[in-house]
């Protein structure tokens, strides 16, 4: 039976102070509480800053021992390149090695801009900066549909890199959803359907989106197919704003549970 672990992107959001952490709750018992309800979580602060391994630990100590991480890569790695990036992407592995050696390591995140378009020049860096990553669990996120090729799927499967499914706004060269399997886990983030605000917006308002139900059950079909070729799969909300992504996790859980023969680990939402 397949593992399916459902979370969030991110934790560490004040607003949701009310809509999910309980009145009252500081900002340092955030992912303690998080944890209690959820069985997994994306790190995003990651991205923003290269974490220190200590704060990685000390993450790991405040929650259960079968609490799973996935982790964003810096953005140094990602969006920022240069002649640092490399050496970078060392210090970035350094970092993560002792969630790899517990056992917490779902997956490392790396999340590449709208802006990489499926070039020789881009694929180049690709496989030079996936090397120093080599034992991390990674799974690669383009936000340019030019890289919807079988040939990328069948890189990736030699690797056994994941490649990130996405539900977006349907715009112009955004991924569209496929049952695409590239290694032993898969990843399914959610970011909402906001194009209004997709290109215009900031990192709140972009994301500003509640889905329905029907939107989450039309990827009910896509979920077992994609099931069916992994051994784990991991589930993200990324609808921040506002707690969407909280409700919209609880939501498609339920769905799971009823509509599917998967089993995903209890969500347990107070």
């Amino acid at each position: 039976m397949t593992e399916v672990l459902i979370g969030t992107s991110g934790y560490y959001y004040p607003d949701w102070v009310g809509p999910f952490y309980p009145p009252g709750t500081g900002k340092d018992h955030f992912l303690e509480y998080y944890s209690r309800c959820f069985p997994f979580c994306e790190l995003n602060f990651s991205y923003y800053k290269m974490p220190l391994r200590s704060s990685l630990i000390s993450m790991m100590q405040n929650t259960p021992d079968k609490f799973q991480f996935a982790v964003k890569a810096y953005r140094g790695i990602t969006h920022e390149r240069g002649a640092t990036s490399t050496s970078e992407a060392e210090e970035f592995y350094h970092a993560l090695h002792p969630m790899l050696d517990e056992g917490r390591l779902a997956a490392v995140l790396l999340q590449f801009p709208y802006s990489f378009h499926y070039t020789l020049e881009n694929r180049r860096y690709l496989g030079e900066i996936l090397k120093p990553l080599e034992g991390l669990p990674l799974a690669v996120e383009f936000r340019n549909r030019e890289w919807m090729l079988e040939r990328v799927y069948d890189g990736f499967r030699d690797r056994g890199i994941s490649y990130v499914q996405t539900d977006n706004p349907e715009l112009d060269n955004l991924p569209l959803p496929t049952a695409a399997a590239t290694s032993e886990t898969g990843y399914i983030r959610f970011h909402g359907r906001n194009a209004e605000n997709w290109w215009k917006g900031d990192n709140v308002s972009r994301y500003d989106y509640l889905y329905n139900e029907h939107e989450l059950h039309s990827w009910l079909c896509r979920i077992d197919d994609i099931s069916a070729k992994v051994k784990r799969l991991l589930i993200a909300f990324n609808n921040h704003h506002k707690a969407s992504a909280v409700q919209n996790a609880q939501q498609i859980y339920n769905l799971l549970i009823n509509h599917t023969d998967l089993n995903p680990a209890e969500i347990k939402i107070q």
